[in-house]
């Protein structure tokens, strides 16, 4: 499969993903984060356990409850929190952090270089995002703000992890995905049950909004995130990130008539530039401008 194949398909997983703001806000339950965290996780990556029939090999233990509390647990709770309590494209510039977090993360656990390339494409990365709120007058929750920058750091922290650690012997793709869903998951249940409890009525909206953010949210995109993860560097996945900000945006355009000017068709398009630069820069013998890589130590 070629860089080119493999950078679409693990885009699809963020721009599905910017319809996580719409759904929260329009489809689900007022105020419950956790539950929509917890319904998200837990009965896909069940199903998905069941059908690739994946048993995990006591050795991977810890390293699969770290993937699933950061990459899942810990994540989709800050998510769901910063969708509910922040406007949706504020809540994707605080998650626009995540590839300076993954470029440093990177350097110091995978020995990778930094270029300035990388540098320069996730100041245009976070322009663009800021250039697409820069009509949003709604004021801002600190607390909300808070979370979302710890969902950000959580989701890097597990995307260069793993890269690092890669997966189990033997085990596919489907059952990977499956088994951290489930144990971020079995993360969240408990804490859910403890705050929020059950939902005392769930209208056929909010079952629908449930059921498409676990198959299409989950299944679908999660599949999609740790196979390019697999076979692309973590930074230039962190990259494709920005394109959720950019779905959400356009999204709130057609479905909630949020406008839409050209300034933010200009942020869009510096975000896609900055995409394509990130994934698309020279060798290390040819850096951007042709400035020097910094490697540790």
């Amino acid at each position: 499969m070629s860089r080119t194949k493999i950078i679409a398909l693990t885009a699809i997983a963020p721009i599905i993903w910017g319809s996580t703001y719409i759904v929260t806000t329009e489809a689900l339950p007022a105020e419950s984060p956790l539950m929509a965290s917890t319904i998200r996780a837990l009965p896909a990556g069940l199903l998905l356990v069941l059908l690739s029939r994946a048993k995990l090999a006591q050795s991977w233990w810890f390293k699969m409850t770290a993937l699933g509390f950061l990459n899942i647990g810990l994540f989709f709770y800050c998510l769901f929190f910063a969708a509910t309590y922040l406007p949706g494209g504020m809540a994707a510039l605080v998650g626009s952090l995540q590839p300076i977090f993954v470029m440093l993360l990177s350097w110091f656990l995978l020995r990778n270089h930094l270029s300035f390339t990388q540098l320069i494409a996730s100041c245009l990365g976070m322009l663009g995002i800021g250039l697409l709120l820069s009509h949003n007058t709604i004021a801002l929750d600190p607390l909300g703000v808070l979370i979302g920058a710890i969902g950000t750091l959580s989701m890097s922290i597990g995307v260069v992890l793993t890269k690092k650690w890669g997966r189990p012997h033997g085990m596919t793709m489907l059952g990977f995905t499956g088994w951290q869903l489930f144990v971020g998951g079995m993360f969240l249940l408990p804490v859910t049950l403890l705050i929020e409890g059950v939902p005392s009525e769930l209208s056929m909206t909010n079952i629908a909004g449930y059921g498409y953010l676990s198959i299409m949210g989950a299944m679908v995109c999660y599949y999609l995130w740790f196979q390019g993860i697999e076979k692309l560097p973590p930074v230039i996945v962190s990259f494709l990130g920005f394109l959720s900000s950019v779905s959400a945006c356009i999204l709130g355009y057609w479905f909630l008539d949020q406008t839409l000017n050209s300034i933010q068709l200009f942020g869009a398009l510096t975000i896609m530039f900055a995409i394509v630069l990130a994934a698309y820069q020279p060798k290390e013998q040819n850096t951007f401008f042709k400035l020097p890589i910094l490697t540790r130590g």
